[in-house]
């Protein structure tokens, strides 16, 4: 993002960002921290809204910035919530992972000021469109910040999954199900699958097959303004087109699902100190190091 891009608050200290909080329902941490850090947040913004039911409607041109308090999955519906509006966020991990929501409150409290004197870039994300087309009309589309996924479902059989790229047919997966991640998503159910971890500038996505049926079925990067499309040729009662770990639709025979590179992307404050490997390390586990064999003597 360029100077000339970044919101007028971020580059003048006189201007206090208009505030909307999100936070996880029914959780107490995340009640708890929101009345300690709620004081530090008052007394250099404007705090025009706390949603706790993710109901808030940002449609309107007031709002500067989002901060969440919750874990992953709560930055995950904030994206969904502001839909083709996305403001930049902040995420407080008041959660377990924290991958997206990189801040610990404590974390918050030292970074907050300098957020409000333009300390921090926002950083870009690759977000996509995912819709649900049934006899030639779009009957459900989601924005997709980690992936979209065709799952199966009761009664559990191998599906078989046409994947076109671009108009042309691209191979006919034997699997039990098929992920198309965005980077963002690449460390969520594309990993736990075994596909690749993306770093989260790249503008690619990647395709991953859910326990293939053949051994040479591998996960495959691509551009992410490759326009894909997916059709199950005989789709279990419950197979269904799965959109951030949300059901976006049961999926019919003669279906297609269409998946492209969304008009908008998801807008994040940069953390200092914060990146890409540092997470991996961190939240992931990834030590990068070999242990040290320790003498039996």
């Amino acid at each position: 993002m360029t100077d000339a891009d970044a919101p007028q608050w971020m580059h003048d200290e006189s201007i206090r960002p208009k505030v909307v909080i999100l936070g996880t329902p029914d959780r107490e941490r995340v009640r708890s921290e929101l009345k300690r850090l709620r004081p530090a947040i008052a007394e250099q913004a404007e705090i025009i809204a706390e949603d706790f039911a993710f109901a808030y409607d940002f449609s309107t041109d007031e709002q500067d910035l989002v901060i969440v308090l919750g874990g992953d999955g709560s930055i995950l519906q904030a994206a969904r919530q502001m839909g083709p509006n996305q403001l930049p966020v902040l995420g407080i991990n008041c959660g377990r992972l924290g991958f997206l929501a990189a801040l610990s409150p404590d974390d918050f409290l030292n970074t907050w000021p300098d957020v409000c004197c333009g300390g921090f870039g926002i950083v870009n994300h690759l977000m996509l469109r995912t819709s649900l087309i049934r006899e030639g009309a779009v009957v459900a589309e989601q924005l997709t910040l980690n992936e979209a996924a065709v799952l199966g479902g009761p009664p559990y059989k191998i599906l078989d999954i046409d994947l076109y790229a671009d108009g042309h047919l691209a191979t006919r997966y034997r699997c039990d199900g098929l992920i198309i991640a965005t980077p963002v998503g690449s460390t969520a159910h594309n990993l736990s699958a075994g596909g690749p971890i993306l770093r989260r500038h790249l503008q690619a996505i990647v395709i991953s097959p859910i326990s293939p049926h053949t051994l040479t079925y591998r996960p495959l990067v691509d551009s992410a303004d490759t326009l894909l499309e997916l059709t199950v040729t005989e789709p279990n009662a419950s197979t269904s087109i799965v959109v951030d770990g949300r059901i976006l639709g049961r999926l019919h025979t003669g279906d297609r699902v269409r998946i492209e590179r969304a008009d908008v992307k998801f807008r994040m404050l940069s953390v200092d100190g914060q990146n890409d490997y540092r997470a991996l390390r961190e939240k992931l586990g990834w030590g990068g190091s070999v242990p040290v064999k320790r003498s039996s003597l």
